[in-house]
């Protein structure tokens, strides 16, 4: 079966700011538990702010380093989920039902890719 990364974009001055709401941690783990049942999850987390992280670029074949925050990123990766569906319809499915465990006033976008195989 295929296998899909899942990135989690998030503005993370607007994450900063917006507490979830009492109700989502409970969403949330009924989903991970249904999800890790049908063994669709393989791994999931989320990231550190990106003040945390360090960006290397490789240019003219020199590397060079940039330390965080990255102020010129409107949105940065803020999590990631692997999982292992039959299709790309079913993975879009599960990560359907991620953001709406989501109150209505957060941001955020899933961008979904198929691992390369082989």
């Amino acid at each position: 079966m295929p296998r899909f990364l899942s990135m989690i974009r998030i503005n993370e001055k607007e994450a900063q700011a917006t507490l979830p709401d009492p109700g989502m941690d409970a969403r949330m783990g009924a989903l991970f538990e249904e999800i890790t049942k049908a063994g669709v999850m393989l791994d999931t987390a989320g990231l550190t702010p990106s003040a945390e992280g360090t960006r290397v670029t490789l240019s003219g074949g020199k590397l060079s380093y940039t330390d965080g925050p990255f102020t010129e990123s409107k949105e940065v990766v803020g999590g990631y989920a692997i999982l292992q569906a039959k299709d790309k319809a079913e993975a879009l499915e599960w990560t359907k039902r991620f953001l709406q465990t989501h109150s209505a006033h957060w941001n955020i976008t899933a961008e979904l890719r198929q691992i390369a195989e082989g």
